[in-house]
């Protein structure tokens, strides 16, 4: 990499600085512009897959790796790879795949070769709408499961289950497994990965991929699984829609993500920071 970055700005998507489903604001482009221009090193951190980030990292300029599914890979979006990943062991995702499909679990699950959905899942519709208009080869491969998949010799590793709507039982038994992290990413949304797992792990990783200091390092979000991030960075921002929990630990509280929140911390919080760093 040849530019020398003073900083380290990443953000969640959903609700921080966009609407599920639709493009980012031109208001949080510009704000994106300026923080390229004063050498902050910009990327998304998402609880979205890997394959669901490129055409926002490709219309938006990103040229370090992008956090996804929840800090379970950091993505190249470029070579669509993931650098890193932080995987199920297999015997530990056979079985869970095997409770979820026995028990009719709206289930989506995430790997390096495609997103993958369970028979009850109601969440293709999703990836289907970001596919449209994207090209062939860079759209996200939706591929379905039934009963006998982690019966198959081989299965892709997994870094991430998404759930919608479990009920109380499935949620005791996963949040109590110390094998897993399980955390609310949104309204009915429920995301399950690996123990120690997270944004935050992954924020701190990049900086120190990119030879930013930590106490460099700005995030911004909304929801409860963006609170280890928030804390993590030496500057957490909170939108005005956040939870409590992300506001708690944030430094500094912005504007709802409707009313440009995110471009707002961006000119009357970061570039100012930035500028005052030294280097």
């Amino acid at each position: 990499m040849n530019t020398v970055y003073k900083a380290l700005l990443a953000t969640d998507l959903d609700c921080t600085l966009l609407a599920p489903g639709k493009d980012v604001p031109e208001g949080n482009k510009e704000a994106i512009r300026a923080l390229q221009k004063a050498r902050v090193a910009f990327t998304i951190a998402t609880g979205r897959s890997s394959f669901l980030v490129g055409k926002f990292a490709e219309n938006l300029g990103i040229d370090v790796p992008i956090i996804t599914s929840n800090g379970g890979s950091l993505f190249d979006h470029k070579t669509r790879k993931q650098f890193a990943s932080r995987d199920f062991e297999d015997s530990k995702i056979r079985s869970l795949l095997r409770y979820l499909l026995d028990h009719s679990a709206d289930a989506t699950l995430y790997s390096d070769e495609g997103i993958f959905f369970a028979p009850c899942s109601s969440r293709k519709f999703f990836v289907e709408g970001y596919n449209i208009g994207v090209e062939p080869a860079k759209q996200a491969p939706i591929i379905d499961i039934d009963r006998s998949f982690p019966e198959q010799e081989r299965i892709p590793s997994f870094n991430k289950i998404l759930l919608i709507r479990p009920d109380s039982e499935l949620k005791e038994m996963l949040t109590s497994d110390p094998e897993l992290e399980a955390i609310p990413s949104g309204i009915d949304l429920f995301d399950i990965m690996p123990r120690g797992v997270s944004k935050g792990d992954a924020l701190l990783s990049l900086a120190d991929y990119l030879g930013i200091p930590a106490s460099r390092t700005f995030a911004s979000g909304d929801n409860e699984n963006d609170i280890s991030m928030l804390a993590s960075a030496n500057y957490g921002i909170a939108m005005g829609n956040a939870t409590e929990g992300a506001k708690k630990v944030s430094k500094y509280i912005s504007a709802d993500y409707d009313s440009l929140g995110f471009a707002k911390a961006v000119y009357e919080y970061v570039i100012p920071l930035v500028e005052s760093f030294d280097g």
